[in-house]
C-alpha cells in the first residue's frame, strides 16, 4: 500500500473517530456498550452462552428456550454475571413464566434489546425505520430466527418473510426522496430491503449433502423472489455458519440461473472474510453465470464474520482444521484484499462493505477515491445498536450507509443477542479493542 493511500486512510479514520467521539449517547446506549463488554475474561459464561446458541434452534417454543438458557447460566460458577443475565439466576419462586422470559424480564435487558431490535414487526418498527431514513440512513431488515427443524417451521418462516416484504414495501413507498439512498450509478435502489436466512427456509440442511437442502430451500426462495420482483424489493441471503455455506450458494445459483429472474428482483449475497477460502468464494460469486450480466447488478455484502469462536469449537470437536483465520490480522488483511476486489468490480456488482472497524471503513473509502470512484458507487453497512455513531459519521461525509436492523420477538431473538455479546466481547471483538488500544494501534496496517 503506497504512502499516499495510507495517509488518506488515517485522515479519514481520524475524521470518523472525531465524529463518533462527539456523538451524544443516550444513557441506554452507554449501558448497552458496557453490557457488550461484560464477558471479558469470563470463559465459563461464554461457554454457557455458546451452548445456548447451539441448543436454541431445537427448543420447542419460548418456555423451552428460557429453561435452557436459565440452566446454562446457573451452571456458571466463580464468575460475575452481567446485570442483563442476573434474572436467570433466580430461584424456583420465580416460576415458569420468568424461566421462559427471564432474559427479557429485567429493565436492563429491555434497554439492551431495544438497541438491537427495532420492534416486533414492521408496523411496530415503522417509527424507528422512518427516523433512520430521515437521518439519511437506509435499512436492511433482518427477521430474527435461526435454523428450522421441521417443515412447519420452514413454512412459517416463509410466510413471515412474504408478509414482511409486503408491509415493508407499503410502509417505505411514501417516504421522502433521498437521492443518495434512492439511487446509485446502476439505477434505482430498493427501499424495501430484507435479509433472509436460507437455514430457516428448510429443515434439510446436511453439510455432507448440500444439494438436498439447496433443492428444498429453493422451493420457498423462488416465490419470495417472485414477490420481491412484483414489489420492487431487494432480497439478501445472509451467510451463516460454514456448514451451511455450500447449501446457500447452490440454492442461490440454481434459482437465479432461471430466465425468470434475469431482470429482477434486486438480490444480494454475503462473503465472510474470516474464512480462509474467502478469496475463492468471492471469485466464484463474481464469475457465476447466475450473477453476471443481470439487469440489476447483485449486491455483495462483505463482512468479517460472526461465528469465529463457533467455527473453532466445531472444528476442534471434529478433529478438523478450523476454516477460519486464526489471527485477527489475517482476517483484516483478507477483508481489505476483498474490499479492493469488490471496488474494482463495481461496474458489475454493488459493493457493500459491512464493518465497524475504523481502518476497514477508511480503507474502503480511500481505495474508492484512489480508483477514481464516486461516493454513490459504494455502500457502507453497520449493525443497529453497535454502529449507530459510525452511521452518523459516514452520512455526514456523504456516503450511503445502510443499517442492518433486526425485528422480532425478544425471546425468539435471544440467540441473536447472545451472538452479539459473544463476538463483541471476544479478544478480537472491536468494542474490546477500541477500549484497550490507541488510535495508532487501531489504524496499523494488518499485513
Amino acid at each position: 500500500m503506497d504512502e499516499a493511500l495510507e495517509s488518506r486512510i488515517r485522515e479519514l479514520a481520524e475524521q470518523l473517530h472525531r465524529v463518533e467521539a462527539s456523538t451524544w449517547r443516550h444513557p441506554a446506549v452507554a449501558f448497552g456498550r458496557r453490557q457488550l463488554g461484560g464477558l471479558d475474561g469470563r470463559p465459563a459464561l461464554r461457554s454457557a452462552l455458546f451452548r445456548f446458541v447451539d441448543a436454541a434452534p431445537a427448543c420447542r417454543g419460548p418456555f423451552d428456550r428460557g429453561a435452557h438458557l436459565r440452566a446454562f447460566v446457573r451452571d456458571v460458577d466463580g464468575e460475575p454475571i452481567p446485570v442483563a443475565l442476573r434474572p436467570l439466576r433466580g430461584g424456583p419462586a420465580l416460576g415458569p413464566l420468568l424461566t421462559a422470559y427471564g432474559l427479557a424480564s429485567g429493565p436492563a435487558t429491555a434497554l439492551l434489546a431495544r438497541q438491537f431490535i427495532a420492534g416486533r414487526d414492521v408496523k411496530d418498527a415503522t417509527r424507528t425505520l422512518r427516523a433512520m431514513w430521515r437521518r439519511g440512513q437506509a435499512l436492511a431488515l433482518d427477521l430474527l430466527g435461526e435454523s428450522t427443524v421441521s417443515e412447519a417451521e420452514a413454512e412459517a418462516y416463509f410466510k413471515l418473510c412474504a408478509e414482511t416484504l409486503r408491509v415493508l414495501a407499503e410502509v417505505t413507498r411514501g417516504w421522502p426522496e433521498q437521492p443518495l439512498l434512492d439511487a446509485d450509478r446502476h439505477g434505482r435502489l430498493a427501499r424495501a430491503n430484507l435479509s433472509i436466512k436460507l437455514t430457516a427456509l428448510t429443515p434439510l440442511l446436511r453439510p455432507l449433502a448440500p444439494e438436498r437442502g439447496a433443492a428444498d430451500a429453493a422451493r420457498r426462495l423462488r416465490p419470495l423472489l417472485q414477490l420481491a420482483r412484483e414489489l420492487g424489493a431487494h432480497v439478501h441471503l445472509d451467510m451463516e455458519d460454514f456448514d451451511s455455506r455450500e447449501t446457500l450458494l447452490l440454492a442461490f445459483e440454481d434459482v437465479l440461473a432461471s430466465d425468470e429472474f434475469r431482470d429482477a428482483p434486486s438480490v444480494g449475497v454475503v462473503v465472510q472474510a474470516y474464512l480462509r477460502d474467502a478469496d475463492q468464494t468471492l471469485e466464484r460469486i463474481l464469475a457465476s453465470p447466475s450473477l453476471t450480466g443481470r439487469a440489476i447488478p447483485p449486491t455483495i455484502r462483505l463482512v468479517k464474520g460472526a461465528y469465529w469462536d463457533h467455527e473453532r469449537v466445531i472444528a476442534s470437536q471434529r478433529g478438523w482444521e478450523a476454516p477460519v483465520w486464526m489471527e485477527k490480522r489475517e482476517s483484516d488483511a483478507c477483508f481489505e484484499r476483498l474490499t479492493r476486489r469488490l471496488i474494482d468490480a463495481r461496474d458489475s456488482v454493488r459493493p457493500a462493505i459491512a464493518t465497524h472497524n475504523l481502518r476497514s471503513l477508511a480503507h474502503a473509502i480511500a481505495y474508492l477515491e484512489h480508483r477514481g470512484g464516486e461516493a454513490r458507487e459504494l455502500e457502507l453497512q453497520v449493525l443497529r445498536g453497535l454502529g449507530d455513531d459510525l452511521a452518523e459519521g459516514l452520512s455526514r461525509i456523504g456516503y450511503r450507509v445502510r443499517i442492518y436492523t433486526p425485528i422480532g420477538d425478544l425471546v425468539a431473538g435471544m440467540a441473536y443477542l447472545v451472538r452479539r455479546l459473544l463476538e463483541n466481547s471476544s479478544n478480537e471483538g472491536f468494542l474490546l479493542r477500541q477500549r484497550h488500544q490507541s488510535l495508532d494501534e487501531l489504524l496499523r496496517p494488518p499485513a
